[in-house]
């Protein structure tokens, strides 16, 4: 049913509930797992200005995918990551575009019941109403 999975991650620790769950499909259904981490462009800078810094960044993100992924080393399937560089809802769109994606599984926030409007304008909830595929939130 999902052939194409895209797990777009922050590399923080509820990231790793989203490809948990990715995982758990493709072991029932074969599935090609794509582990996507946007590094944040700095609008307005020169050409070159922040090499050094996101470059930086990429080495400390690889480190960081490569212990999400080695923990499902054990099971038999692939886990491909990338890295891209720009504003993370138009990269993950993008992607998910580009790579064919059946369906997007992503982490999100709670609502606070005590405040429900504020967070609308989250990172999840911009690629859950503007991807081109199915698109599954996890809390």
């Amino acid at each position: 049913m999902f052939e194409t999975i895209l797990v777009p991650t922050d590399l923080q620790e509820k990231s790793q509930a989203a490809l948990n769950i990715a995982v758990r499909m493709a072991l029932r259904e074969p599935s090609r797992i794509w582990m996507l981490h946007v590094i944040e462009t700095i609008d307005d800078a020169t050409e070159g200005e922040f090499d050094a810094f996101y470059e930086k960044l990429r080495i400390r993100a690889l480190k960081k995918m490569d212990e999400m992924i080695a923990l499902h080393a054990d099971k038999p399937i692939h886990i491909d990551g990338k890295i891209v560089y720009g504003k993370r809802v138009q990269k993950i769109v993008d992607f998910a575009r580009e790579k064919d994606v059946d369906l997007i599984i992503l982490s999100s926030h709670r609502i606070d019941w005590a405040n429900p409007a504020e967070g609308w304008a989250t990172i999840s909830y911009r690629v859950a109403i503007l991807a081109p595929c199915h698109v599954m939130m996890v809390k």
